[in-house]
This record gives structure tokens, C-alpha cells and sequence, in this order.
């Protein structure tokens, strides 16, 4: 590796070293609340911080924007090829709210903000910029950015990624009263969403919904998963040794190649 490269390594580390620290304990926490999180039921389920799960069912038609399938929620990414590897320049996913349902009742769903766990990608492209198909030409014309402007003259790369009418999921949210849930889900989210229009079909399951689940203002954990309890525990647990053990090893490798640079007036540019 030439010196300038070894350089380069030496200061990424030396500066996300203590951000991966501090993201190791984030993760940590997160993990033991979902352990201690007891799973609910729908229809009894407190107010507040809350676990559940259920199969996930559309409130209005909804359409994935790359592959035109129909769900209940979708989120989409795009990349440019970098040299060394991709860099997502745009991401992006559904804001309309949906129903949760187990065997004792029902909830609404207000996914802004959550963290979304889906299994794979749907759809995984690469394509020039200067001649793409009409789904993701129309997609980039309708959601315009510099950004994206920028990066049509190289290789991108689409990926989507949606939630099936009928899938199972797991949540841990905040349960708020469904009065309130209403309100907000036509105002707020569906308007700022602009996919809630003449095309919805009747909300005929709103008058059984039980609460809704969303972010809350005080507890920002917010998680909707395709996996497992069990599963998303454990990859945290994984991911939070990771970054604790990693990134103060990072750092530490990083200033000592500093301190070695200055000691040796080694010139590492």
C-alpha cells in the first residue's frame, strides 16, 4: 500500500474510531430493549413504548416506484460506482401509513422514521446514466437533486426493496391513541408522501384500529423488521462488539502512525 494511501487509512481511523464507540453503545442499547421489551398484544397493548407483531395489510394503493408492484410499504436506494465500491448518492421510502394485524386486533402503522428491516433486494440494477430505462429515468425526473444531476454521466446502480400485503413483521414503536393516529396519518403523512390521492381504496378498517404505532418523541427507537426477535438481537449484539472493540483499535492505530510519522519527520503525502 503506497504512503499516501496509508495516510489516508491512518486518519479515517483516527477520527471514526470514536464515533464507532459511541455507535457500539447505541447498538447495545437498542439490542437490550428489544430483549426487554415484553412481546404485547394488539388489542390489550399499553400505551407507549410497545413489541409486536403481526401481518402487515395496505390502508391505500400503493405502487413500489422502480418495479410497479403493489405493497404495503417500499424503499428504494441509488448508487454511483466509486473507486472502491458504490456510494449510495439517494435514498428514499414510502411515508403512507399501514395496518398491523394479529389474532386479537388491529394497529396502524406511521412508519416515518423507523428503522426498516427488509429480507433482500427486489430489484438490483446497474445501468449507464446517459441511457436508462423509463422507470428509473422517470423516478430521477420526479425526484430531482443535484446530486442526482451529478452522477448521470457514470454507472448506477437501483435497488428497491418492498413490504408485501400479508408478510409477517416485527415492531418496536411507540403507541399513541388512535384519535390522534388519524389526524396525523391524512395530514402530515400522506399529504407530504403525495401518493395518498383519488386512488386510495376505502379506509373501511380505520373505525378498528386499536392505536397506532410510530416514533416516538421521547423514544426515538423505532424498528420494523422482517426478522426475528431472536435474529435482529443477535445482529446487534454482533454489531455493537464490533464497533466497541473496533473502534478504539482504529484509533489507536491511527495516532500511532501520526505520532511515527512526526517522530521520523516521514513527509506520508
Amino acid at each position: 500500500m503506497a504512503s499516501h494511501e496509508l495516510a489516508a487509512w491512518a486518519t479515517v481511523g483516527l477520527f471514526t474510531g470514536p464515533w464507532l464507540f459511541i455507535r457500539g453503545f447505541r447498538e447495545l442499547r437498542t439490542q437490550r430493549l428489544i430483549q426487554n421489551t415484553p412481546t404485547a398484544r394488539i388489542r390489550s397493548m399499553a400505551m407507549g413504548l410497545v413489541e409486536v407483531t403481526g401481518s402487515v395489510h395496505g390502508r391505500s394503493t400503493l405502487a413500489a416506484p422502480f418495479s410497479g408492484k403493489p405493497c404495503v410499504y417500499w424503499e428504494v436506494d441509488i448508487a454511483s460506482r466509486a473507486r472502491r465500491g458504490w456510494s449510495i448518492v439517494h435514498r428514499n421510502g414510502s411515508g403512507n401509513p399501514f395496518y398491523l394485524r394479529d389474532e386479537t386486533g388491529l394497529a396502524m402503522v406511521y412508519p416515518k422514521g423507523a428503522q426498516v428491516r427488509l429480507d433482500s433486494w427486489g430489484t438490483d440494477e446497474n445501468c449507464s446514466g446517459l441511457n436508462l430505462p423509463p422507470c428509473y429515468a422517470d423516478y430521477m425526473r420526479d425526484n430531482p437533486s443535484a446530486m442526482l444531476t451529478m452522477v448521470r454521466l457514470g454507472t448506477l446502480r437501483f435497488r428497491e426493496r418492498v413490504l408485501e400485503e400479508g408478510q409477517a413483521v416485527y415492531v418496536l414503536g411507540s403507541a399513541m391513541p388512535r384519535a390522534r393516529v388519524v389526524t396525523v396519518s391524512e395530514g402530515e403523512a400522506l399529504e407530504a408522501t403525495g401518493t395518498d390521492g383519488p386512488t386510495s381504496r376505502v379506509r373501511s378498517l380505520d373505525g378498528e384500529v386499536a392505536a397506532v404505532i410510530r416514533r416516538g418523541e421521547h423514544e426515538r427507537t423505532f424498528i420494523i423488521s422482517q426478522h426475528s426477535e431472536m435474529a435482529l438481537a443477535a445482529g446487534l449484539g454482533w454489531k455493537a462488539g464490533a464497533m466497541i472493540i473496533g473502534g478504539p483499535l482504529a484509533t489507536v492505530g491511527g495516532l500511532a502512525y501520526w505520532l511515527t510519522a512526526i517522530a521520523t519527520g516521514r513527509q506520508p503525502w
